[in-house]
């Protein structure tokens, strides 16, 4: 399967919640590598990119959040079509 097909077939809020995961992750693998290593750049590099990672998943629960209302107010929300 091609990336492309794969990112048709995937809902985007999965593969933006996937992608701040993974940031998430090789920030915290920076920060103890670079304190293993006595690294403060490396460690400064992973706090951010750590942070970076929680402020896309928090802008994404926003989004998600105006958009649940929008479908409220449409009517086209998942359980009202129940």
């Amino acid at each position: 399967m091609k990336h492309d097909q794969l990112r048709r077939d995937v809902p985007m809020g999965t593969v933006d919640s996937a992608k701040h995961h993974l940031q998430s992750l090789k920030g915290k693998v920076k920060e103890r590598v670079g304190d293993a290593t006595d690294n403060h750049s490396l460690q400064a590099e992973g706090i951010a990119d750590q942070a970076k990672a929680a402020a896309g998943k928090a802008a994404d629960d926003v989004r998600d959040a105006v958009r649940g209302r929008d479908d409220e107010r449409d009517g086209t929300r998942d359980d009202a079509k129940n």
